[in-house]
């Protein structure tokens, strides 16, 4: 199994440190344990940022980086988290300990986490600047409101505390937006993952099968390689297609209608973002044809469009051109289509942007706007492409043939200087291809 090593993580806490500059603190907790009913709780998943930083996969764990006087002193990196304990080790396992995220995990201080409210005021004092991620948690904000109080309380003793709060997700978004090599790897492991289970629902799909019944031969690929939905999964047929985040999956599969399916793993905390739209009985119809050509031509010029330089938002302005074209010669939509395009009346039928980027978190963090412009590609950025369009079923303004029809084709693409890498071509998605599989 590929892994990040604690090399990966500590290069990025330097980076984090410079970054930060001197006589400055950042401090950053993971993500707390979420109740899902009474008293079960979902399974934990670290805060992505908070692993991105420090490899850590538990709750209930805060890190602190400090700078000095001058960058050439290095900085401290302490781990506060919870203590090893037997008996509840027996219940819900082991604990790295104190021990542990010193030896395993190579903090150079680590405490225990009911420590924290004692220790990092110590910490804060002579630091000019202070780091966190304001408005992640209110009850987190309240905590640092009160550090710094008391902090502050300490200048009667000649001592100084932080004059500056900023937000830290303005600089670690910032390093998290370009993947290296070792997480781009990652993404294509997860991305082949993905594409193994798009292909075995294509195998798979019968008419008359339940959308959550496909949704679990997905699961089943996903977790024999000890992998996890990276979001909820959109199973839709029909015209449950034309629902943009529809996840209910509890609708049955008609002969002669389209499935659309929204879905892929996350590995080793990595995402993957996949669409695919099929017909549930092998074969498209003519109208499911011509539309999905459409959506197919939209998508492929738009992935041409992932070029170093070209701004974030062309993509999109190449794959509008093309569906406003197609739904024109059709004479699903009637006009001029600059006059379309510049009024948004495509909005109609295609209502969502064209990609987003793409990393730990599936809606990846990182501006897409610098100083008011749509920023430009760089090598390691990594985007959707998913171009769709979708016919409401009950959109009298179309003829009937058309309505209840949503096609949606996405694709996980990384910017490089040698054009566009795709990672998720493992599965198919022309309608020959399609076809041939499913027959």
């Amino acid at each position: 199994m590929k892994k990040l090593t604690q090399v990966d993580f500590k290069e990025r806490r330097d980076r984090l440190a410079e970054e930060m500059g001197p006589h400055s603190i950042a401090i950053i907790a993971t993500s707390p344990v979420a109740i899902r009913n009474r008293d079960a709780d979902y399974k934990f998943r670290a805060d992505s940022s908070f692993f991105y930083l420090t490899g850590f996969a538990e709750p209930e764990a805060v890190a602190v980086i400090e700078t000095y006087e001058s960058l050439d002193e290095g900085y401290t990196y302490s781990l506060f988290c919870r203590e090893r304990n037997r008996e509840m080790e027996i219940w819900n396992g082991y604990r790295a300990g104190i021990d542990g995220a010193i030896d395993d995990y190579e903090a150079d201080e680590a405490y225990a986490i009911d420590l924290l409210d004692e220790e990092i005021i110590e910490k804060l004092l002579n630091k000019q600047k202070l780091f966190y991620r304001i408005g992640h948690s209110s009850e987190f904000d309240v905590r640092v409101s009160k550090w710094i109080q008391q902090a502050d309380a300490q200048q009667r003793r000649g001592n100084e505390s932080p004059a500056q709060v900023i937000q830290l997700d303005r600089i670690l978004d910032e390093i998290r937006l370009f993947k290296t090599p070792q997480e781009i790897e990652l993404m294509q492991i997860a991305s082949n993952i993905s594409a193994k289970a798009h292909t075995r629902a294509m195998q798979a799909v019968h008419v008359g099968m339940m959308e959550y019944a496909l949704e679990a031969e997905l699961n089943y690929v996903f977790g024999q390689q000890g992998c996890v939905p990276a979001y909820n999964s959109i199973v839709g047929g029909g015209a449950n297609a034309c629902i943009l985040h529809y996840v209910e999956n509890n609708q049955e599969l008609k002969d002669g209608d389209l499935v659309l399916i929204d879905a892929a793993c996350e590995y080793e905390l990595y995402a993957s973002d996949i669409t695919r739209t099929f017909p549930v009985n092998g074969k498209f119809s003519p109208e499911q044809k011509a539309l999905y050509e459409i959506v197919l031509n939209a998508q492929l010029a738009a992935i041409d469009a992932v070029k170093i330089g070209n701004s974030y938002k062309e993509p999109h302005h190449v794959a509008v051109r093309i569906l406003v074209e197609g739904l024109l010669s059709l004479g699903i939509m009637q006009g001029d289509i600059e006059q379309i395009i510049k009024t948004e009346a495509y909005h109609q039928f295609y209502m969502h942007g064209t990609g987003h980027w793409l990393g730990m978190d599936v809606h990846d963090v990182g501006a897409y706007k610098q100083a008011g412009e749509w920023r430009p590609y760089e090598e390691g950025m990594v985007v959707t492409i998913e171009p769709g369009l979708y016919i409401a079923p009950d959109d009298e303004t179309v003829d009937a043939k058309w309505r209840g029809i949503g096609i949606r084709i996405e694709d996980d693409v990384v910017a490089t200087a040698n054009g566009p890498l795709v990672l998720t071509k493992g599965v198919v998605k022309s309608i020959a291809d399609i076809e041939a599989l499913m027959a």
